[in-house]
């Protein structure tokens, strides 16, 4: 698969795609989030645990975008 051919096609299933439009949006949030508590030069437990959570959140929605963009590869073949 070519790189641009996907990248073409992450970008029009931001545009046409509510589903992986939302799923975009909670990916970044959970990011930022993320990146907030790594500037934090300790974490208390909870936020260990906060850091935690972010992460596999973060993980399975990577994961849910992919299937979205697989599946859509795989159709226009």
């Amino acid at each position: 698969m070519d790189r641009f051919t996907e990248e073409q096609t992450k970008a029009h299933l931001l545009i046409t795609n509510a589903e992986y439009r939302d799923l975009s949006d909670r990916h970044h949030e959970y990011d930022e989030q993320l990146v907030a508590l790594e500037a934090k030069d300790r974490l208390t437990y909870d936020e260990q645990m906060e850091e935690q959570r972010l992460k596999k959140l973060k993980l399975q929605t990577k994961d849910k975008m992919q299937a979205i963009l697989s599946q859509h590869l795989l159709a226009a073949v």
